[in-house]
């Protein structure tokens, strides 16, 4: 078998198709500390600057969120979860942040990711998609 005359080297971007921009951008970057990178508010998108990442949200009425079909609801959803990496991960301080923020914090664990098994939180952003922040691998 050939392999690709590439290699991937890293998540460049998510694109979230989202009902309620504002709200998202709150979270986004109030909540999780992401920066406005870009806006295209004639096609409805905002790229989010997620360390060496981008977040891109899409509202459902712009031109690509239309074209993503039906929006997405409790019977289905854009995706499983998306992964961010962070550094200094304080659990405790984490969870009080988050909870501050009314957010809802679901499971907290050892998870598997790219830099191998080590602490994560899932919590849910205002539109039910689920997000895990991941601290630094433990060996």
């Amino acid at each position: 078998m050939n392999k690709p005359p590439f290699r991937i080297e890293q998540l460049d971007h998510v694109v979230l198709r989202v009902y309620d921009v504002p709200s998202m951008l709150a979270f986004y970057c109030d909540v999780l500390g992401c920066t406005v990178e870009r806006r295209q508010d004639e096609i409805g998108l905002v790229q989010l600057r997620a360390g060496h990442s981008l977040i891109d949200l899409v509202g459902i009425d712009g031109k690509p969120g239309r074209q993503g079909g039906a929006g997405p609801g409790t019977q289905g959803h854009n995706m499983d979860h998306l992964c961010l990496s962070v550094d200094g991960y304080d659990e405790a301080a984490i969870v009080t942040h988050l909870k501050a923020h009314g957010v809802h914090v679901g499971e907290i664990g050892s998870r598997y990711g790219a830099g191998g098994e080590g602490p994560s939180i899932y919590l849910f952003d205002p539109q039910g998609n689920m997000v895990e922040l991941k601290g630094p691998p433990t060996h």
